[in-house]
């Protein structure tokens, strides 16, 4: 499985500009980009201009039933998996194995990419599926750094395990380091 493209869809500019039309102010400047501290707040705050900004990827031979995980998801979301239906594919669908590889593309906005995270990133998760969706935050790193480093579990974002059967991760040092680091991120 690896990750063909992460491809950003909106600006930040667009972001700004919303905020401020919520608290009845103006348009910025186009030539000025919001700070660093001001993308990390409105990420943390979850505030709905960050709904503009949107990102589009795709897996290639992801496991079909790892592929089922992620169209779960469906608030901010849109999916695009590669059929299995036997009268498109000419292969008989029964013969085909719940790991049988598919190509699944997806356009999310950023809440819905937090939100995916604190589900695909807890260590209840099954292991390919956090892979995957790591190759996601990954590539997120490089293309849009702010949210990656909001993408983080749900233990990690909250503070306790909502889980029905904690891992134990966020009562460990690790996970305590991870939540520090994540509410550091506010102050930056």
């Amino acid at each position: 499985m690896k990750l063909q493209y992460l491809k950003k869809i909106g600006t930040w500019r667009d972001v700004a500009d919303e905020a401020r039309t919520t608290i009845g102010m103006k348009e910025g400047k186009a030539d000025v980009m919001p700070s660093t501290s001001w993308k990390y707040k409105i990420l943390m705050a979850e505030h709905s201009p960050i709904r503009l900004l949107h990102y589009r990827w795709k897996w290639i031979d992801i496991p079909y039933c790892y592929s089922g995980h992620f169209a779960r998801h469906k608030i901010g979301i849109e999916h695009w998996v590669k059929t299995s239906r036997s009268d498109r594919t000419g292969i008989d669908r029964a013969t085909l194995s719940q790991e049988h590889p598919v190509n699944h593309s997806c356009e999310a906005n950023a809440q819905a990419i937090i939100n995916i995270s604190r589900k695909r990133l807890c260590r209840q998760a099954s292991p390919t599926t956090q892979e995957a969706w790591q190759l996601v935050v990954n590539e997120l790193k490089i293309v849009e750094p702010c949210l990656a480093d909001v993408c983080v579990p749900s233990c990690v974002a909250k503070g306790f395990c909502p889980e029905f059967k904690s891992c134990g991760y966020i009562n460990s040092e690790a996970g305590q380091k991870a939540r520090q680091a994540y509410k550091a991120l506010i102050g930056r």
